[in-house]
């Protein structure tokens, strides 16, 4: 383990110097079992440090953002003549500068399409009802570990793994729920100069009838592509079955092809993920054991603190649209400066 699980390890081994036995009488220590999320990478894994701004590209940003630091209410449904609702906090806090970015590089800065996808990400998050995605509501389907944060890849990305054979609950909506729910706590879990995560999907024993459904495929493709742009950061698929290979070349047309490059079939992870950060399971290092008393709460947790420090930092920096994500995971750089936000915000 790296310095970052140490004391994870410490607590999950139990000490065996006891009274009078001298330490090199005592039998070795039992390999320790880890059971919760590593909060952070290990320090030799760096993100790919973002390209810089054209002018042309600064000048499309500065665009976007001020048509977003204008709006004052968002369509409550997609469904034409929607009623409106006003902008929250939460409508602000989202659009960040990384935020308005990575719609903008997903649109090629077609800058109109991109404040169109905006906005409808706005509604999306409205209309499916985001905050009703609560750890209670959705625990039931994580009972058997079918989806787990653990570890982060050799660039810093939080891996989540996708393990279809430890499915629990029948098809349902609350399935592609779930998923949008592990995504929100991977995005929670992304450090300073993070925007993307690492994709892990073992079909080891997966049965027919465990994966998901065309139907649920294509929902979920639908959901990543418009309205989580530019967060995948790699696709690691493993021990796929003829009939997922299929599968797969049916739903290939719907992938965006800068997705499909993305996608990496029956690799080594290890050349991915560092070992210590990687489950045995999959070629790595770390004896894992998934007990949803223990990992669901840990997990739940760790990333509600780390959503509370980031709303008070941008409370502290002015509540401002167009904020530094960098400011906002607690690097130690300024607020962006209120010349590229929107006017601070009275507190409430």
């Amino acid at each position: 383990m790296t310095a970052n699980d140490s004391a994870q390890v410490a607590a999950a081994v139990p000490s065996t110097n006891h009274g009078d036995v001298k330490p090199e009488a005592t039998a070795p220590a039992a390999p320790s079992v880890i059971q919760k999320p590593f909060p952070n990478p290990i320090d030799t894994a760096k993100p790919e440090p973002p390209a810089t701004l054209t002018p042309d590209q600064q000048s499309k940003y500065e665009a976007v953002l001020k048509t977003v630091s204008s709006w004052t209410e968002v369509p409550t449904t997609a469904e034409k003549n929607a009623s409106t609702e006003p902008f929250t906090d939460d409508d602000r806090m989202w659009l960040t500068r990384e935020c308005l970015l990575r719609y903008l590089r997903a649109t090629k800065w077609n800058v109109s399409e991109a404040e169109a996808r905006l906005r409808r990400t706005l509604t999306w998050r409205r209309e499916y009802g985001m905050e009703k995605l609560t750890s209670d509501y959705i625990s039931i389907e994580n009972e058997t570990g079918k989806q787990v944060i653990m570890g982060f890849d050799i660039h810093g990305r939080p891996c989540l793994y996708l393990l279809p054979s430890n499915q629990n609950t029948e098809k349902s909506e609350r399935q592609i729920q779930h998923l949008v729910f592990m995504l929100e706590r991977v995005i929670d879990l992304m450090g300073p100069d993070q925007e993307t995560l690492a994709l892990l999907v073992n079909f080891k024993e997966t049965k027919s009838g465990q994966s998901a459904t065309l139907g649920q495929a294509k929902q979920t493709l639908d959901i990543l592509q418009n309205h989580y742009p530019e967060r995948l950061g790699r696709a690691l698929v493993i021990n796929v079955p003829f009939v997922i290979w299929g599968f797969f070349k049916l739903i290939t047309p719907f992938i965006d092809p800068n997705t499909r490059q993305k996608l990496k079939f029956n690799e080594d992870l290890r050349q991915h993920v560092p070992p210590s950060h990687l489950l045995k399971s999959v070629g790595g290092d770390v004896d894992f054991k998934y007990d949803h008393s223990i990992y669901w709460p840990a997990l739940n947790e760790l990333a509600e603190q780390r959503r509370i420090a980031y709303r008070e930092r941008w409370v502290q920096g002015g509540k401002q649209v167009g904020e530094f994500e960098n400011y906002l995971k607690g690097e130690d750089i300024p607020s962006v400066a209120p010349a590229q936000g929107t006017t601070k915000e009275a507190e409430a």
